[in-house]
């Protein structure tokens, strides 16, 4: 699994290293953007939108695990579709060729002729990226069975917020509400016999500004399997006072009120707001906040399954909201008090898994692997208590 998740992680840079390379010329950005269409179209949205830079991450991701670990290569899984229609209303399937050469022309199809832009992003495609060592990962000694494993990939989550690319907004409490920031490279594995989250990493590849006014991004990764229980995060930092009132948590903006005014008693006002569900992890899994929370189905697997394995390697995790919520209110109702007691009460099957639909999701092909029933990330048993107590009695979930 080492050999796997360094792979990954090297991975995750070359597609940040991408999505930077498209942000920096305008001319080559305004080329990139198509607005998703019909069953495409996540419908939480009234602009969602997919880029060329989304299918080549994609597709550049699925070529280099496919040439290193072949028995992977039918296992790869992603948001977008691999076809791209140009302005001339040509329809070319995007997939990274033997080399440079072969895909810059292909790329130059998608781009109306611009061989300069093509070139660029072949470049990219096609380079090798060399991580600095990493202890942790080199000393990783996990063995599991490549044959039942798969990869969901994002490979640009918080779309909007890539495109509108506003990097000026002032953090509150080191969150920022939208930006570039907010744009986040998800690439997680799962167990496809039993749908685990087994390993992930989340790059943020707009993270600082170097003195060269150019972006620098970040990583994460961890994994959890059986017994083996690891991540690159540091310890907890040192300002995080659990003697403070009230748990924290995230939301989008859009949430419902209900849901906002239920979680006042228990966050003490502490309630942020972000756009991207990837970053709204990533804040939970950074100690910015306790938890992050969403009743709508509208995040999807390949959204999800990266954070929830570094959320498990912290003894955290990610649930389906509404099924959480039915597993709660049975166990209260056979006489367990409030819930406050949790002996014996089993929420595990209410993590979310990865290897098939929801039985309760849409079967509408753009929302076929939506996480149904909404989500709560959390890093701690006793935060996902928290929400559930407080949510319990909201009869709309």
């Amino acid at each position: 699994m080492a050999a796997l998740l360094c792979s990954l992680v090297a991975l995750s840079e070359k597609a940040a290293n991408l999505a930077r390379i498209i942000r920096s010329e305008k001319a080559l950005f305004d080329l990139l953007v198509e607005e998703k269409k019909g069953e495409q179209k996540n419908k939480r949205f009234l602009q969602d939108f997919k880029t060329l830079g989304d299918v080549l991450i994609q597709e550049m991701i699925r070529h280099d695990i496919a040439q290193k670990f072949p028995s992977l290569e039918d296992n790869v899984f992603g948001e977008e579709s691999n076809t791209f229609t140009n302005t001339l209303g040509e329809s070319i399937t995007v997939a990274v060729q033997p080399t440079e050469a072969q895909t810059c022309t292909l790329l130059t199809k998608v781009l109306d002729g611009n061989a300069c832009a093509a070139s660029l992003l072949a470049k990219a495609v096609h380079q090798e990226i060399h991580m600095p060592p990493d202890s942790r990962l080199d000393n990783l000694s996990v063995e599991v069975d490549f044959d039942s494993l798969g990869i969901w990939i994002d490979p640009i989550d918080g779309t909007a917020q890539y495109i509108k690319g506003r990097s000026e907004d002032t953090p509150a409490d080191g969150i920022h509400e939208e930006g570039l920031k907010c744009a986040i490279i998800l690439i997680g594995v799962f167990n496809r016999n039993n749908g685990d989250s087994l390993m992930g990493v989340v790059n943020q590849p707009f993270d600082i500004i170097d003195q060269g006014d150019r972006w620098r991004g970040r990583h994460v990764w961890g994994v959890s399997c059986g017994d083996t229980q690891v991540n690159s995060l540091p310890s907890m930092p040192a300002n995080n006072d659990p003697s403070t009132p009230g748990i924290s948590v995230i939301l989008s903006r859009s949430e419902e009120e209900d849901i906002k005014t239920a979680l006042r008693p228990i966050t003490d006002g502490k309630v942020k707001y972000a756009g991207g569900a990837g970053y709204k992890m990533l804040c939970t899994i950074d100690y910015l906040v306790d938890a992050y929370i969403l009743s709508k189905g509208s995040t999807f697997k390949w959204d999800t399954c990266a954070p929830h394995a570094i959320l498990k390697s912290m003894n955290g995790g990610m649930a389906n909201l509404a099924k959480a919520l039915e597993i709660y209110r049975e166990f209260v109702k056979k006489g367990s008090g409030d819930g406050s007691d949790s002996a014996g009460l089993d929420l595990r099957e209410a993590e979310l898994r990865y290897e098939e639909p929801d039985a309760n999701g849409s079967k509408e092909a753009g929302q076929k692997w939506a996480n149904a029933g909404g989500i709560v990330a959390y890093r701690s048993k006793d935060v996902l208590l928290q929400v559930l107590e407080t949510l319990s009695n909201y009869s709309n979930l």
